[in-house]
């Protein structure tokens, strides 16, 4: 008999491209796609439920398919489709709580894969040049995504604990980028001028939209219990990249990034959370190395290819509104003047 797996988040990115590649493999009998809203797009005999995770009712879903694997996506970044900053911590926390119970309490569970982030390293004058898996951040995340990644891995941790039976991989992925894929960086190399933090030029490095999809593959397939760097070699300067990209960039003071976001928001544009902001200044590299040898993953993309396709992919596509793309640059012009007038 084939094996039974569940993905959870397969309305969005990575989740829907995943359930595409993995219900073609050979040992695979039946894949359950988990979201609270339709996916867009066909998924051919892909069974879905539509189901929000913080029910507990998700327990039924898991134990009725005698599921075996399970690769958890839903952990995000990206705001739900309905509710703000707190919808989002009750589905990432929240929502990972109730499926571990439900994990904990089905004996055909013995795969776990769970979506995590680097931004669990946090960000600060005093980071080394190189994470690995075990070092310990020098100041921990206290807010956004970042926070809610800490808690997930704690209560993964302990699930791991309780059942030593299933094999729990935690994949850890930098940024994502790519021609296909929404994702917080590339709305933000989206904007036609680039807001940047004075006096800063961090190190940035992201994974591409295709290794993410060959990284969950892998896991998701191996017995390879354990936490893994899942990032492309090597790095770019932000000036590197806003340079290759043909961007302006607006350098501002940390203090006027409150007035930067109202700016943003005003003309449709992205939100600069709180980890986006530490990442552009202080950047943010780690080591693969373990996902290498232990995994079996290697990137096919450096960080430059990664950037490089793209920048192809979505060179002439923004995010914000065309008609109010020009309008940006001077707002922003703008407001740091007037804040600089009040300053004085």
């Amino acid at each position: 008999m084939g094996r039974v797996v569940m993905v959870t988040g397969v309305a969005g990115d990575p989740g829907a491209d995943f359930v595409r590649m993995i219900r073609d493999e050979g040992d695979v009998d039946r894949v359950i796609g988990v979201d609270m809203v339709e996916p867009a797009g066909d998924f051919g005999d892909i069974d879905f439920v539509l189901a929000d995770i913080r029910n507990p009712m998700i327990a039924k879903v898991v134990a009725s398919a005698a599921v075996d694997t399970v690769v958890h996506l839903s952990p995000s970044e990206l705001p739900p489709v309905q509710g703000g900053r707190v919808s989002i911590k009750e589905t990432n926390v929240i929502g990972t709580m109730q499926l571990l119970a439900a994990c904990q309490k089905a004996p055909s569970v013995r795969r776990l894969v769970v979506r995590s982030t680097t931004a669990v390293y946090g960000g600060s004058a005093r980071d080394p040049a190189l994470f690995e898996e075990d070092t310990e951040p020098r100041i921990q995340p206290s807010s956004g995504w970042a926070k809610d990644a800490v808690e997930i891995e704690g209560y993964v941790r302990g699930f791991a604990r309780r059942r030593p039976d299933v094999a729990v991989t935690v994949l850890r992925f930098a940024p994502m980028l790519g021609p296909r894929t929404d994702s917080p960086m590339g709305a933000y190399f989206a904007l036609p001028v680039l807001p940047t933090v004075l006096g800063y030029d961090p190190r940035l490095q992201f994974v591409h939209e295709d290794d993410v999809l060959e990284a969950l593959r892998i896991a998701a397939r191996a017995d390879r219990a354990g936490t893994y760097n899942i990032a492309a070699d090597g790095v770019l300067f932000l000036s590197q990249a806003a340079r290759r990209l043909g961007r302006p960039v607006l350098p501002f003071p940390s203090a006027a990034v409150g007035l930067v976001n109202q700016g943003l928001r005003r003309v449709g544009s992205v939100h600069l959370s709180a980890e986006q902001l530490r990442l552009l200044t202080h950047g943010r590299v780690v080591d693969p190395a373990r996902a290498r040898d232990k995994l079996g993953f290697v990137a096919a993309r450096t960080t430059a290819e990664t950037f490089a396709d793209y920048a192809g992919g979505r060179d002439s596509i923004g995010l914000l509104n065309p008609g109010r793309l020009a309008q940006v640059p001077d707002r922003l012009a703008t407001m740091l003047l007037t804040r600089r007038s009040l300053d004085g």
